[in-house]
């Protein structure tokens, strides 16, 4: 991941050169020469420019670990520890839900007992998507840029302050007040209400199923994650956007750590009913493990100076379009700017809810399959949004501040990276399935049938891998700017439709693997219309210059699958036709890319050599 962003860093110091060439050649601090006139003496030589000692950079490992001032646009250097951090954490949080799904698969196979928790588990995975990875981030943290750019610039209000307001109140901590106590009673009422409905909603997401009773008093347990992910996703949003990344990282890892505990500890006194605990005891986890630096920035008022390597942010626009959400002397964030988001992550999770009511009149364990195959897919999406995650609180900012070319080339270069990253793991688990869930999974009442049955669906669901990452990407460039848009939404439920009528159709014919084609289908166009659409609705992309390197990446995946393939079909045993096949993969996938002049391979593949010499 270091490599990565040292790759866009690159880039951006050879734009950083051209734009300079392209700058008069007087330097700074120097008259232009002036024509020697005869009989006239000639002009006394410029007074040297004053000497001013520079601040010695960070030397202390505390130092090191200072995020950058809030009111500055971190640097690449920055940037880069931060994607490191986060997607080593991301990738142990990651490892830990495979333990946790191996715990379960162990334990409890893939039979009518599995069907019932993962109907229940339904509720997590709305709740994460919807508070903590998409609605909450995308409201929340670029108000609260917006907030920490207007405590920098020394503006306590966005508009005029009420009568009654005191002088001098600080924007974050505005926001904090007017945004969180109607947060609470909305996820407690919420929660209660989950509670209550439970019956309902198992009836309405899986029909027909063999034990319902027993999903229903999972889906009670797991309910209370409705109030511990809201909690936990809006200090995540608060952490992020103050460029502290340590903590937001870390919930996964206490997430999956409370399950696992939980299971180990009750599931022969409860059974399955134990990971449904665990949920809510990870839930509570999840906000604990935040607790201590949001209150530690909270207490923060005024900035005082640009970090280490950090660039001054210019002060934000004061054209309405960009105003705060919820800002200070507002109630909570209106509801014009929260409908687009939430309709957008609720039709995004909704693809799961079609997944399993098509599944749920399958055979027992269809719907187990899907699960197993979708977590191990989805790997590769999550690391190569690791630097969008990190980088949005920039894009933010940028926009905040009317700076859209700087938001323009952070995208474009985040969209480039990550589509190296997708296709690369894309092309290895599609290439290496069986061989992986038979690693990871094949152990206890999981056999050898659910193996090839899960690794067939993993196949078909890795075929939209990069529709899922550009949507997670693009969405981010659409929210930036605070700004309410309904285009997102509406390329989500046109995705959706396609999801729902592809599976459908196909269910029938294909089985379960059907169902995984219709959502690789209704994503990847999803995708496209959010990339047609973005230098028209939000950040001016290069669209066309875009898709067609995104297209040589692919045809580079492509080539490096097949070989993958080829591989793991000779290589005996799984682990070691793994071993082999991966770096075959991501050889191949280089060398046709940077044949085909795909974009930023030239500066990875620069990045690594100059690492390699360092470490020679």
């Amino acid at each position: 991941m270091t490599d990565l962003t040292d790759a866009a860093e690159t880039t951006e110091a050879a734009e950083t050169a051209e734009a300079a060439s392209r700058a008069p050649s007087t330097e700074p601090g120097r008259a232009a020469a002036e024509p020697t006139v005869p009989g006239r003496r000639p002009p006394p030589p410029p007074a040297p420019p004053p000497t001013t000692t520079p601040t010695p950079p960070p030397t202390t490992a505390a130092e090191k670990a200072v995020a950058p001032d809030p009111g500055t646009f971190p640097s690449n250097r920055f940037l880069a520890r931060a994607a490191l951090l986060t997607a080593l954490l991301t990738a142990a949080g990651a490892l830990l839900g495979l333990v946790r799904d191996q715990t379960i698969a162990h334990l409890h196979g893939a039979g009518p007992g599995t069907d019932a928790f993962l109907v229940a588990w339904t509720v997590p995975e709305v709740a994460s998507t919807l508070l903590i990875e998409d609605a909450m981030a995308l409201i929340l943290v670029p108000a609260f840029s917006l907030a920490l750019a207007r405590r920098a610039a020394g503006d306590p209000f966005p508009d005029t302050p009420p009568p009654d307001a005191p002088a001098g109140r600080d924007p974050v901590h505005a926001l904090l007040r007017t945004t969180l106590p109607g947060l609470l009673l909305v996820l407690t009422a919420g929660a209660a209400l989950l509670v209550l409905a439970a019956p309902w909603v198992v009836a309405l997401l899986a029909p027909g199923l063999p034990d319902s009773q027993l999903a229903v008093s999972c889906t009670r347990l797991t309910a209370t994650c409705a109030f511990t992910f809201g909690i936990a996703g809006y200090c995540s949003a608060a952490l992020r956007a103050h460029g502290s990344f340590l903590p937001p990282a870390m919930i996964y890892v206490a997430y999956n750590i409370g399950i696992i505990a939980t299971m180990l500890l009750l599931s022969e006194r409860l059974g399955v009913r134990a990971a449904a605990a665990g949920v809510a005891v990870g839930g509570v986890l999840m906000v604990l493990v935040q607790a201590p630096g949001v209150l530690r920035r909270l207490r923060e008022r005024r900035t005082t100076g640009p970090g280490p390597g950090a660039a001054r942010a210019p002060a934000p626009s004061p054209e309405p379009a960009r105003e705060q959400p919820g800002g200070a002397g507002r109630p909570l964030v209106a509801l014009g700017l929260l409908a687009p988001v939430i309709v957008f992550a609720l039709t995004r999770q909704s693809q799961v809810l079609i997944e399993r009511f098509l599944a749920a009149p399958l055979p027992a364990g269809a719907i187990s399959h899907l699960n197993y195959a979708q977590k191990v897919a989805q790997m590769p999406m999550v690391l190569s949004l690791m630097l969008c995650t990190v980088t949005f609180p920039v894009v933010a900012r940028a926009m905040a501040a009317g700076d859209t070319d700087r938001a323009r080339r952070r995208v474009e270069r985040d969209l480039a990276l990550a589509g190296v990253i997708v296709l690369v793991g894309a092309a290895t688990v599609i290439a290496c399935a069986p061989q992986i869930i038979e690693i990871l999974f094949q152990r206890g009442a999981f056999d050898r049938a659910d193996t090839a049955d899960t690794a067939a669906v993993m196949r078909v669901y890795a075929l939209g891998l990069l529709g899922h990452t550009l949507v997670g990407a693009l969405v981010r460039c659409y929210f930036s700017a605070a700004r309410p848009l309904w285009f997102p939404a509406l390329a989500m439920l046109a995705g959706l439709a396609l999801t729902t009528a592809g599976g459908a159709l196909l269910v029938g014919a294909w089985g379960v693997l059907g169902i995984a084609a219709g959502n690789a289908l209704g994503i990847t166009v999803t995708a496209a219309l959010l990339l047609h659409g973005v230098a028209r609705h939000s950040i001016p992309l290069r669209v066309r210059h875009m898709t067609g390197g995104l297209v040589k990446l692919s045809a580079a995946a492509a080539a490096a699958t097949g070989a993958g393939w080829l591989c793991g079909a000779l290589v005996p045993g799984p682990v070691v036709a793994a071993a082999v096949a991966c770096p075959v993969v991501a050889a191949v996938f280089l060398v046709i890319a940077r044949a085909l002049q795909a974009p930023e391979i030239d500066s990875l593949v620069r990045s690594a050599t100059r690492r390699l010499n360092d470490v020679r």
